[in-house]
């Protein structure tokens, strides 16, 4: 579900429904008598006031706080209030944050960005077109390490930036990419005069106190426990209504359920199962909400058993699976998922779930693993302790595995840790792990998750095929052509099985009926609100 409207339209949408509650006409009233003073209290207890904090559940601490290097949940949930988006896009249209405009030549190989004029940094410094150039850069610097750097390349050529004045940047590419616009939304410009002399990034002690120019800045942070921001009063959207925000760290999913239902927490996200019992309470809105999300096995093929780098192996050990089982396992029923065969999304461009799909035959999952020469094979399998979705389908995973004679080893570990594990790109010491992505409509945003030493390919999948397809997929402006790349590619990947997709799941959150603004704020894939400076305390 995608809550609607934004800007001055909402607001005209919310004032009718006040008027009508206020005059009795609402058939959920209980007092179609009330005195206009009574309606008018009414009407103003619904009205955006300032003040206030926002209190967040978070299931882990955040891995880093820069946008460039943030690729875990939390990480991106905190970088979305302290570091604004050149433009974002809802439903095909833009909504433009930092820049006034973006235009495209008659050729489509430049791009001119026009930013807002008057932008400041958290520290009161102008945010210009220097600092975009300085962000496309340090992307494209390959000491710099950023996962975003492969969308920036269009067939191994990089697209440029330029100053052209203080407001406005020409990006120019090296041949026309239907992509280009779908990479630039993941940007949130970094300053320049905090990072221009850090040699990595990354691992700069400045991250540790970012400045941004996001609705919130940054005041404290207590590791294991909780990351406070307090408002922007310069937010180029208009001072935010809230004081703060405070993303409290609850890595036990039934800590974290009772400290919400105890008013400690304000928002958090559900999983499918505590859906009831939250909804119980009469003190929560709970609104699930399509992510384009893929949630999936994946399979390390770069384990020091090396038997996963072996296609049969992961044919067989899919084979044992059934996604529908998977499914009422981890996600109660279909309502909050739906099954997943394509490493794309249903959201993307191109998508199709039909498509090889190695499911429910553990007669032939024993064939292959015979073929392949494995014969009791042991795997060990990363859990984040207290996430009730993992642990269910871990436990399931190891039952299956072993009717076809894999013996499985559960690793509980808490959700720091398992996703300091997952991200190593040199870790071994483990097979399965289960997981998900969000990459958004254009299918070249993929390109880093399944091509050969990319940034963010975890299960160090390759196929060369498949790379030469993704890697023209990114450059092709002709829409026949293009789609019948990805559609080669989605099959290509498909009979390889680097994944087990089990289901496209709908994300569900609570949110306490004391705050409003909620579809101003707009929910967001990852983040759960693009702009938080939208919410208030009723």
């Amino acid at each position: 579900m995608k809550r609607g409207l934004s800007g001055f339209a909402i607001l005209m949408v919310l004032t009718l429904l006040i008027s009508a509650c206020s005059s009795g006409n609402n058939a959920a009233s209980t007092n179609t008598n009330a005195s206009p003073a009574a309606s008018a209290e009414a009407s103003a207890s619904t009205e955006p006031k300032d003040g206030g904090n926002l209190i967040i559940g978070v299931a882990s601490d955040p891995q880093v706080l820069n946008p460039n290097y943030a690729g875990d949940r939390v990480s991106l949930t905190i970088d979305q209030a302290l570091y604004a988006p050149l433009f974002q896009v809802n439903n095909g249209k833009k909504t433009f944050y930092l820049a006034e405009s973006l235009t495209p030549s008659a050729d489509n190989l430049t791009y001119t960005l026009k930013l807002k004029d008057g932008l400041t940094w958290h520290d009161g410094e102008k945010l210009t077109a220097d600092d975009v150039v300085f962000t496309i850069n340090s992307i494209l610097d390959e000491k710099q390490n950023s996962f975003l750097r492969a969308n920036f390349l269009i067939n191994d050529k990089p697209i440029t930036a330029t100053k052209v004045d203080d407001l406005t940047v020409e990006f120019k590419l090296p041949q026309v990419s239907p992509a280009f616009e779908a990479t630039l939304v993941q940007v949130s410009p970094i300053p320049k005069h905090i990072f221009e002399n850090e040699a990595d990034i990354e691992k700069s002690t400045k991250n540790a106190a970012p400045i941004g120019s996001g609705p919130f800045k940054f005041k404290e942070y207590k590791a294991g426990e909780y990351l406070t921001l307090e408002r922007f009063d310069n937010y180029f959207g208009g001072k935010p209504h809230l004081d703060s925000v405070t993303y409290r760290i609850a890595k036990d999913a039934n800590a974290a359920n009772l400290a919400l239902q105890n008013g400690e927490i304000n928002v958090q996200y559900l999983d499918p199962k505590d859906v009831a019992t939250i909804q119980a309470t009469n003190n929560f809105e709970i609104l699930p909400y399509s992510e384009g999300r893929l949630a999936y096995l994946m399979f390390n093929a770069n384990s020091d058993t090396g038997a996963l780098a072996k296609k049969e192996v992961r044919q067989a050990l899919s084979l044992a699976l059934s996604r529908d089982e998977l499914i009422q396992t981890a996600y109660t029923s279909s309502e909050y998922a739906d099954p997943a065969k394509s490493f794309l999304t249903p959201d993307a461009l191109y998508f199709t779930n039909d498509v090889t799909t190695f499911d429910n035959d553990a007669a032939k999952a024993k064939e292959l693993l015979a073929a392949a020469g494995e014969s009791n094979l042991k795997l060990r399998y990363i859990v984040q302790s207290g996430n009730k979705a993992q642990e269910a389908i871990s436990l399931y995973v190891q039952q299956k595995l072993k009717a076809i004679g894999v013996n499985v080893e559960l690793q509980n570990m808490d959700s720091s840790a398992w996703v300091q594990k997952f991200i190593d790109p040199k870790a071994t010491d483990y097979e399965l792990a289960l997981t998900g992505y969000i990459m958004g409509y254009d299918p070249d945003a993929y390109r880093i998750l399944f091509t050969t030493g990319a940034s963010s390919n975890y299960s160090h999948y390759s196929n060369p095929e498949v790379d030469k397809l993704l890697n023209e997929g990114a450059g092709e402006a002709d829409t026949t052509k293009r789609a019948d790349i990805y559609k080669k590619a989605q099959e290509l990947v498909a009979e390889d099985a680097p994944i087990y997709p089990i289901a496209y799941t709908k994300t569900v959150v609570a949110i306490s009926k004391n705050y409003g603004g909620i579809d101003e704020a707009v929910l967001k894939p990852v983040v759960i609100f693009e702009d938080l400076s939208k919410i208030y305390q009723k």
